[in-house]
């Protein structure tokens, strides 16, 4: 049984190298809105969440925009949020590339959950459907190499419920066009810009040194299945079928054991038979 051991030590492991890190966003994750140079926001915004600001001082358009949660404006929270936000960047652009999408629309596509990535710019221009096949737990990373682009009226839906773990690692900006219905945390390095109604459902817009302008728009991080740092996608799963094979296999050399035993016993017995 010693020669299945090593095999069914290294199969684990690799199932654990196959799925996405969990990103954890810390002190991040209460806020929906977060930037680093100024929030600005015109019309009847409605963030449901926290809204922050670090180390710039100028958010102006509350009212008439609603926050449900806190303001931090230049204080430790916020300034503690961006530590956690630099942290979850730097997590999120250091994962594997998985599926390479460089110079695909990811409008009209079907995506599971892992690592996708694009060289340079990402455009999103109708649906794009994420199914997590029936793991709330799933993860999705996008990883941008320079900017994220929705068109006008754009959208991310679920095949299931809404999914806490998907994220937008933007190398420069991010634009949700006109209408457009996100997902997702976002992650920019730089700006986020939400133009009139653009609404991020179960996410965030998160910005580490740049600004976030907004104009009528709805951010919320409520209506997840889950939330915070989850395990990694399918790796439970994954771990669990390889734990059932070693079983299996033990149990099967168990047996070619006892048969053996058996033999060995019907000789010694039976000499002459």
């Amino acid at each position: 049984m010693k020669r299945y051991i090593p095999l069914f030590v290294i199969c684990s492991f690799c199932t654990l190298r196959a799925s996405p890190m969990t990103i954890d966003l810390g002190t991040a994750g209460p806020f929906a809105v977060l930037a680093g140079s100024t929030v600005t926001n015109t019309g009847f915004t409605n963030i449901y969440g926290n809204l922050g600001l670090a180390p710039g001082s100028s958010i102006t358009g509350f009212p008439p925009g609603i926050v449900t949660g806190t303001i931090d404006d230049a204080d430790a929270a916020a300034m503690q949020a961006q530590s956690a936000l630099t942290m979850a960047y730097d997590s999120a652009s250091g994962q594997p590339c998985g599926v390479n999408l460089t110079g695909q629309n990811l409008g009209g596509l079907t995506l599971t959950p892992g690592v996708y990535c694009f060289n340079s710019s990402a455009a999103l221009t109708g649906i794009l459907t994420l199914d997590d096949l029936g793991n709330p737990n799933a993860e999705f990373v996008f990883e941008i190499g320079s900017t994220l682009t929705t068109a006008s009226n754009s959208s991310v839906v679920f095949d299931s419920g809404q999914d806490a773990n998907l994220f937008w690692q933007v190398t420069s900006s991010a634009t949700l066009g006109t209408g457009t219905e996100f997902a997702g945390n976002i992650l920019a390095l730089t700006s986020i810009t939400l133009n009139t109604d653009a609404n991020i459902t179960c996410g965030r817009a998160l910005a580490q040194n740049g600004a976030v302008t907004m104009d009528s728009n709805n951010v919320t991080i409520n209506g997840c299945e889950t939330g915070g740092a989850v395990p990694e996608p399918g790796t439970g799963v994954l771990l669990g079928a390889g734990m059932l094979l070693g079983l299996i296999v033990g149990f099967t050399a168990s047996s070619e054991g006892v048969s053996y035993n058996k033999s060995k016993f019907s000789e010694e017995t039976n000499p002459a038979g």
